[in-house]
């Protein structure tokens, strides 16, 4: 006979699972690299040159002495040493080993080392976190560079009412260069602005890389979703004013990519996928073609010369011509060039200010390491585009099952990869600091963790079989 009782026989109610404080401060500290890493202008504004050494020593050194235990304790697993980007590595090690032939080896010196710091750091961040963590914490860096841009913008504009120049210096007596500015104040009389990190072109593509990441989150149905659309707006809003031309290019490039990819994941046969294939690679010939032949108005509606605002003529020549002095090995790496350097103060100079890198990825490599270091950046490229592709348009597999739903979080690397390309034809900053680091964080994360949600916590390994879980 059941007797009637006021004790509950389910299993008693438990706190949900929660991040531990360590992963918490771990998470805190990434964020912090991160932003560091993106906005360095604006600790080199601040702290002048030896205080960004500084701050770069200290992170190096902090990185190092909270991976190194972790690596070596198997923590939170195995340190995938097979997945590494071998062509990203071996890279860096080539542009070591360029000190050998360096015809400006101090300046090889000191750029290697801020060359390794972005490297070990993407190395350790793809170690410690997921996928979903990963992205997070990039929304968090931009966030603070957005927020810290629009104070910074209102502070000059509604406070110091002008132009302030870096460290705080007092501006000298007659006209001043406007190049010469950290922010100049032009938040509110419709002027291009430079935000916390001083450079327009800069703020620009760190807005688009904002709001893809923004994006990706929101299409992911994280939580607070209205504060995501708030700030992707702000991001929006900056990316207008900055008035970057190349950062207007990605994000037509990035809004093409996106739509062929999710074109792609609606098609369930390879043969719609391959007319897809056809359709788009053959309208990009068209457009590249059509572009090209009418780049005079074009650049002139966006209010730049067709030389690319000096680049082919004053800065491109330049280069192609150090360049062919030592075509194979380069003349020794240096990214970006030390203005300091003798081989480099006053070389070319834009608007009384010495320019330190060519404004084109390919043309600097090609000087700097010959055509060795333009194979591997090359193939680094390209090995990073191949994997994002697929990364996106497939469906998450390990199994015979082939139906499990997208993620909204694949699309993010071949958004940044298919950016870093386009600003490459422009910029040199996909080979050095945040560009760097984004290629070596996403080629190693891609090859060590193919799959979001699957083979992190619990890695996958090649035949598709899950290992043991890792305490």
């Amino acid at each position: 006979m059941a007797h009637y009782t006021k004790h509950p026989v389910a299993a008693p109610p438990t706190a949900p699972e929660r991040e531990s404080t360590g992963h918490l401060l771990l998470r805190g500290y990434i964020i912090l690299v991160l932003f560091v890493t993106f906005a360095h202008s604006a600790v080199y504004n601040l702290l002048g040159e030896i205080g960004a050494a500084i701050t770069l020593v200290v992170f190096l050194l902090a990185t190092l002495g909270i991976g190194v235990p972790m690596i070596a304790r198997k923590r939170p697993h195995a340190f995938a040493w097979r997945r590494l980007p071998w062509a990203a590595t071996a890279y860096t090690v080539v542009a070591l080993l360029s000190v050998a032939w360096s015809q400006w080896p101090g300046a090889t010196i000191i750029t290697w080392v801020l060359l390794a710091t972005v490297t070990v750091n993407a190395l350790f961040i793809v170690h410690v976190l997921t996928w979903h963590e990963i992205v997070r914490a990039l929304a968090s860096a931009f966030k603070w560079i957005l927020g810290l841009s629009l104070a910074i913008e209102l502070w000059v504009a509604l406070v110091v009412h002008g132009p302030i120049l870096p460290n705080f210096f007092v501006r000298p007596e007659g006209e001043t260069n406007a190049h010469w500015y950290w922010v100049r104040g032009n938040l509110l009389d419709g002027g291009r602005i430079q935000g916390i990190v001083g450079n327009s072109n800069l703020l620009a593509i760190i807005c688009l890389f904002a709001i893809l990441t923004f994006g990706v989150l929101f299409a992911a149905r994280t939580r607070w979703r209205t504060t995501l659309a708030l700030w992707a707006l702000l991001a929006a809003y900056f990316l207008l004013r900055a008035g970057s031309a190349t950062a207007y290019a990605c994000a037509a490039a990035a809004g093409v990519v996106l739509v062929v990819a999710l074109l792609m994941r609606r098609t369930k046969t390879p043969g719609g996928r391959t007319r897809l294939y056809v359709l788009f690679i053959g309208g990009a010939a068209v457009i590249g073609t059509a572009v090209w032949l009418l780049r005079e108005p074009l650049f002139a509606l966006l209010g730049r010369s067709a030389d690319l605002t000096g680049r082919s003529d004053k800065i491109w020549e330049k280069v192609l011509e150090r360049a062919a002095q030592h075509p194979l090995f380069g003349n020794g790496f240096s990214s970006p060039w030390v203005p300091f350097d003798p081989a480099f103060a006053g070389w070319i100079e834009d608007h009384g200010i010495t320019v330190f890198h060519a404004h084109n990825m390919w043309l600097d490599v090609l000087m700097q390491l010959g055509v060795l270091g333009l194979l591997l950046v090359a193939l680094a490229y390209l090995g990073l585009l191949w994997r994002s592709w697929f990364f996106a348009i497939d469906r998450p597999r390990w199994d015979l099952q082939s139906d499990r739903p997208y993620s909204a979080i694949t699309l993010l690397p071949s958004l940044f990869t298919v950016v870093l390309l386009v600003q490459g034809l422009t910029e040199s900053t996909p080979i050095m600091l945040w560009g760097w680091m984004l290629l070596v964080l996403l080629s190693f994360k891609i090859k060590a963790v193919p799959l979001v949600g699957v083979g992190e916590r619990e890695r996958v390994i090649e035949r598709g079989e899950r290992s043991r879980r890792v305490p």
